[in-house]
């Protein structure tokens, strides 16, 4: 529970703060300048480096969505909000309509 904890004291600021952060280390592990991923993804250097310098912290989803895509690193969403697995109930009820 202490992770948790901590990230609900965070502000949403801090929260996409630290997720520019740790994307900003993503793009150089991946080998990817500012400037590759603008031209990959459509979205200003200028934007890339507010966002991973925790200036801005407006970034949409699009966007993110666009700059992880520009990095090979999209399949990370996933991770965001794993689809969940079929309550028990669901499960029971096909298996019922099975037989």
């Amino acid at each position: 529970m202490g992770m948790y904890s901590e990230l609900y004291e965070k502000s949403g600021s801090d929260i996409i703060r630290d997720v520019g952060k740790r994307y900003c280390d993503y793009r150089k592990r991946m080998g990817y300048t500012q400037k590759e991923v603008a031209g990959k993804s459509g979205i200003s250097v200028f934007t890339i480096s507010s966002f991973e310098n925790g200036s801005s912290t407006g970034i949409t989803l699009s966007s993110f969505i666009k700059l992880l895509r520009a990095i090979d690193s999209l399949d990370e969403i996933e991770k965001l909000l794993p689809e969940l697995p079929e309550s028990p109930r669901a499960l029971f009820r096909k298996q019922s309509k099975i037989k």
